[in-house]
């Protein structure tokens, strides 16, 4: 039988040393620094985890390349069999290995979705990893800082409280050459409150009754925080007899219940009132005084178109200069001087406008008397000569 020879096998033998490794790198892949390598954990020690990338020997990623984590446990990160992704740091360290980074290739990766989200002014969401001086490092694939400041709408005490959280923020600064991205917390909190704000005031109307509880008091009124949204009650609105300054009446903290007057949608303002809960005291005084009504009051008050009344009680009507007596009046002080007391007749009470007007001609009149008007004083111009 005749030995068949093929010419496509060839003998080991019969080649060199120098051939035999470059057969063998022929099989290898070669790698840049920079390149992204994708492969399998092989090993996981306590500083470093080694990785088949099919290169000649295995790649090696040191602890500190393996998060953007400080004080990383390898063994939390990666599990032996992973397939993970790295990036080439150096082609041969001093041992002639490949070093890769699972940090920079996961930056990588993060960098170019983080700024994607920055175009389109999108939120990103991670766990605070780090307390700094200045704010809290965010893990969102990459190292981003949030500055105390943007943590909160109001100013922030304890950072220390967030660590460990998963916070929602955007990105407000990128700068790839130095690696820096700056997110803010505020400007989403402040876009859920406005939103939050819009969805309240489209929902409120004059007249409904709402509980709250006073947030801050200034001189010219309160404001009360209504779950989400602030509303101003008038220091006009906060009680039916004269207030000389809010925290009269009220306390920051206190609960109340008060009553929408006016709501601006444009401005966002609401205008609260906290006296409109509670009876008006003047409209129950004021029945002791039904129209018709004959009583005696005393002068207050003196102006050019009437005199002022008290009728007691704290209830004030107003004797306009025509209802003064059945003669032309000129001045009301033709007829009265503040102290006098007179006899009046209720004529009209609006209790809306909470005013009642009397009148001393008809109450003369009812009571079979004329009152009397003193001549007006002339100028000593106006005197007559002595001759």
């Amino acid at each position: 039988m005749s030995e068949i020879q093929n010419s496509s096998v060839f003998s080991l033998d019969d080649v060199s040393a120098d051939e035999m490794n470059k057969l063998i790198d022929g099989t290898i892949t070669d790698f840049d620094e920079g390149d992204l390598v994708t492969g399998t954990v092989v090993q996981i020690e306590r500083d470093e985890v080694l990785l088949d990338i099919g290169f000649k020997s295995e790649g090696v990623i040191p602890v500190r390349e393996l998060s953007i984590r400080k004080d990383a446990n390898p063994a939390d990160i990666v599990k032996l069999g992973d397939t993970i992704e790295a990036l080439v740091l150096q082609k041969e360290d001093k041992d002639g290995r490949l070093v890769l980074s699972k940090k920079r290739a996961e930056y990588e990766r993060a960098w170019n979705r983080i700024d994607e989200k920055f175009q389109k002014g999108e939120n990103v969401e991670g766990e605070v990893i780090e307390v700094v001086k200045g704010g809290l490092i965010l893990d969102i694939g990459l190292r981003g800082f949030l500055p105390a400041s943007l943590v909160d709408l109001r100013r922030v005490k304890d950072l220390n409280a967030y660590l460990g959280t998963r916070i929602e923020a955007r990105v407000i600064e990128m700068d790839r050459n130095r690696n820096n991205v700056v997110l803010s917390r505020r400007v989403v909190l402040e876009e859920a409150r406005k939103a939050e704000r819009s969805e309240i005031l489209s929902k409120l109307q004059p007249g409904m009754r709402l509980k709250g509880t006073v947030s801050s008091i200034v001189d010219f009124g309160a404001f009360v925080d209504l779950g989400g949204i602030d509303g101003l009650i008038h220091i006009s609105e906060l009680s039916w007899n004269h207030v000389n300054h809010p925290s009269e009446v009220v306390k920051v903290g206190q609960e109340v219940e008060v009553q929408v007057l006016d709501v601006d949608l444009n401005r966002e303002r609401i205008s609260l009132g906290l006296k409109q809960t509670t009876e008006d005291p003047w409209r129950t005084l004021v029945k002791k005084y039904p129209v018709d009504a004959i009583v005696e009051g005393a002068v207050t008050k003196l102006v050019p178109f009437g005199a002022f009344v008290d009728l007691g009680d704290g209830i004030e009507g107003l004797v306009h200069i025509s209802e003064m007596a059945k003669q032309h009046v000129d001045a009301p002080a033709q007829v009265c001087k503040v102290g006098d007391k007179v006899q009046v007749k209720v004529m009209e009470i609006d209790l809306d406008r909470r005013r009642i007007s009397l009148s001393m001609k008809a109450a003369a009149e009812t009571l079979g008397f004329e009152v009397a008007v003193e001549p007006m004083d002339k100028p000593e111009d106006e005197e007559p000569k002595a001759e």
